[in-house]
């Protein structure tokens, strides 16, 4: 008989929500593990940058609830990626809370391992100044000093070998920094002798949660088993199927090769991989292989603050001002930096997105514009609030009155949804770290502590 290892992953990432249905149905299948995937940097740079969870505490505790409980219930561990979103210290300590207070709640003891992905700035200057940092494609510029001291967290992606380090400890619940996706789920299957291949293809399958079923999804659960010589998905809603195209396809995401995923010291190569419908809603993959790299890198993330923003949202429908929109709004960004000629033109930005016409390809636009109203996005970013607050609103008078040729009226040029139409949004971030550092190996350089949690004081 073929040795086994199942997994739950329950959805895409920890606060999206999944049914309870789909959920209980995977834990009546015997698991060996409940993994998910926290989030990650693909939403930009903010959530980073400002130390705050992508999505909101009551969601986090709402999923993690069942988890924990009926994960104590099979002593099987609860491993989540990348806590809070991007994994900052911060970030996991806020998750932390969330666990000791249902621990309490549910007069539950567990032991926890914390898996940290935070660097000190003194220890990514030291590895800069040895030449071990290198930007992780070549439209990134290199690192400097100044970058590193501008930037409010850095974090970098851990692999496998700090949740099989921590495994060992036996713990009921890890909770990681910022981690490779699939390096939670890949860890678990390593740790108990699975093939390290197999093992990441799971992790890329699994950690997107029922994402690769048939009508996919994030927010419903998926089941992965994982054998000597194959991987098994299937989801655990009977409103689902995985298929070979769905499973294949998903194997295409997030990659910028059609078969190479790279990884923290890994290649994965998925060429000759195999997919087979072995039912009517599971499918088996085979033949996943893994490269080790001769250098051992790992992705560092960081933000920085470069300013302040307000925007405003608006519908413009009279076909005349459409025709001239592109017109209208350079003339009136020109009339509004006249004005406040008295501050420099370096010190704010100003942006135009124009839905329905090219807001989404901007420049790239191929298809010719034929709509009957178009929604107008224009923000200000500046190096203080106030100022970006004070260009915004002057941008907005400014082309609410504008007057253009064949305008019948001397109403309002904008229709907003909303009052006030001005939104502040407070501090923007950009990335000002997404490079690659060498490091000895993928263990030493993430620190792993273990607590009890949930006991009553």
């Amino acid at each position: 008989m073929k040795k086994t290892l199942k997994i739950i992953a329950p959805c895409g990432i920890l606060g999206y929500g999944y049914p309870i249905e789909s959920f209980m149905n995977g834990i009546n299948e015997k698991p060996d593990a409940i993994i998910v995937d926290a989030g990650s940097t693909d939403a930009g740079p903010h959530k980073l940058g400002a130390g705050v969870s992508i999505v909101s505490r009551l969601a986090v505790k709402k999923d993690l609830l069942p988890m924990i409980v009926e994960g104590k219930k099979l002593g099987i561990p609860v491993i989540i990626g990348s806590a809070g979103g991007t994994g900052t210290k911060g970030q996991v300590l806020w998750t932390l809370e969330i666990i000791n207070e249902i621990l309490k709640e549910k007069n539950i003891q567990v032991k926890i391992a914390i898996i940290y992905s935070d660097f000190e700035k003194e220890y990514i200057k030291e590895k800069l100044l040895d030449k071990k940092i290198e930007p992780l494609t070549e439209n990134i510029k290199q690192l400097t000093i100044k970058d590193i001291d501008d930037t409010t967290a850095i974090v970098a992606q851990m692999g496998h070998e700090p949740i099989v380090e921590a495994l060992k400890e036996n713990p009921d619940i890890i909770l990681c920094g910022r981690a490779y996706d699939p390096a939670p789920f890949a860890g678990m299957c390593i740790y108990k002798g699975f093939d390290e291949g197999l093992a990441y293809h799971l992790g890329k399958i699994l950690e997107c949660g029922a994402l690769c079923a048939e009508p996919g999804t994030t927010k419903d659960c998926i089941l992965g088993t994982i054998t000597e010589d194959s991987v098994i998905v299937k989801p655990l809603s009977s409103n689902r199927k995985c298929l070979e195209t769905s499973v294949a396809a998903h194997t295409f995401y997030e990659k910028d090769h059609p078969f190479i995923l790279k990884g923290p010291g890994t290649i994965l190569n998925l060429e000759n991989s195999r997919f087979d419908q072995t039912s009517e809603n599971a499918v088996e993959i085979k033949n996943s292989k893994i490269a080790h790299t001769d250098k051992y890198y790992i992705k560092l993330e960081g933000a920085k603050k470069v300013g302040y923003k307000t925007f405003v949202v608006a519908g413009v429908r009279d076909p005349m001002m459409i025709e001239r929109l592109t017109e209208i709004e350079k003339e009136s960004e020109k009339q509004v930096r006249e004005h406040y000629h008295e501050i420099p033109a370096e010190d704010y930005q100003i942006n135009f997105i124009n839905y329905g016409m090219d807001g989404v390809l901007g420049d790239c636009e191929f298809e010719k514009f034929k709509g009957h109203e178009v929604g107008v996005m224009f923000e200000v970013c500046a190096n203080s609030q106030e100022v970006a607050n004070t260009i915004c609103a002057s941008l907005r008078s400014t082309m609410l009155h504008f007057g253009y040729d064949g305008r019948k009226s001397t109403a309002g040029n904008l229709a907003f949804p909303q009052a006030p139409s001005d939104v502040e949004f407070g501090a923007v971030y950009e990335f000002s770290i997404y490079h690659l550092m060498e490091v000895e190996n993928g263990l030493t350089p993430f620190k792993i502590e273990y607590l009890q949690g949930g006991k009553n004081e």
